[in-house]
């Protein structure tokens, strides 16, 4: 019996308009009715994974939020952060100018409102459509960004980025964790911090083993939770890498995908 189910957001909880469907949501509160936690794994900001938190109502049944990528970890009945880990500051230069260098544009997260390079960027303004957040310009970024920040996102086109990733990837090793959530998105977190890592410190604080959590997502940071979990979910719109790792793959978040998952798995386990 699964005693969890760990949700990706966009892409995979989210349809394309960013709404989590009926269908999707009738599932996943018959789910927790039945005892299981959800655990909603963005690499969202935790405000940006808010509206979608208090509607399926998971505070009331002792469900979580790990903002992002896990380097937030939050219980959603009192908003008690149960985990953390900043960037250092002294990497912010180092990301700005790869990220100036590489012709790509860098932002982070400041209260409720987004914190930019470019606020024009299409991409930019993406992940401003995403968290339903304003953006804001920092002619200075390096200087204008107010610390702790949990972590930076460098946005642009998907092959220069790539380039970027590999580059970012061999230069500060061992000092900082570079993967891509979407082909023009590069996160930038504190070293180690992955989906995996920080579900299994909370599993443990739960005590539930990972062979009970069933974890569902569509992007290359989903990999390590679906690896991770007992049983790991990959969408059909995910990419082919994701899809090899999956134990299982259901349907598109077009298709309420994820309302598959649980009426398959928990629902009529």
């Amino acid at each position: 019996m699964y005693k969890a189910i760990v949700l990706d957001l966009d892409g995979t909880l989210t349809n394309d308009a960013k709404e989590v469907t009926p269908k999707v949501k009738a599932a996943l509160m018959a789910a927790q009715e039945r005892g299981v936690r959800v655990v909603l794994a963005s690499g969202r900001p935790t405000y940006g994974i808010q509206k979608i938190a208090d509607e399926l109502e998971i505070g009331r049944y002792d469900g979580y939020v790990m903002a992002f990528n896990g380097g937030r970890v939050c219980r959603w009945s009192d908003k008690e952060v149960i985990f953390e880990q900043k960037l250092r500051p002294e990497y912010v230069p180092t990301l700005y100018d790869a990220a100036m260098a590489a012709g790509c544009e860098i932002l982070t997260y400041q209260g409720e409102g987004i914190a930019t390079t470019e606020t024009e960027n299409k991409y930019v303004r993406h992940e401003a459509f995403i968290n339903k957040m304003p953006l804001v310009r920092y002619d200075d970024f390096v200087n204008q960004v107010e610390h702790p920040l949990n972590k930076c996102l460098i946005v642009g086109d998907p092959k220069p980025l790539a380039k970027l990733e590999q580059h970012m990837k061999e230069t500060m090793r061992g000092e900082m964790d570079f993967y891509r959530s979407a082909a023009f998105f590069l996160e930038c977190v504190p070293l180690g911090i992955d989906k995996a890592a920080s579900l299994d410190m909370l599993l443990s604080q739960l005590g539930i083993k990972r062979e009970e959590t069933i974890a569902v997502g569509d992007g290359y940071n989903d990999l390590s939770m679906i690896r991770y979990a007992g049983l790991g979910v990959a969408m059909a719109n995910a990419a082919r890498e994701v899809q090899d790792a999956a134990d299982y793959i259901t349907y598109s978040n077009q298709e309420d995908g994820v309302a598959h998952v649980v009426e398959k798995f928990i629902l009529r386990g």
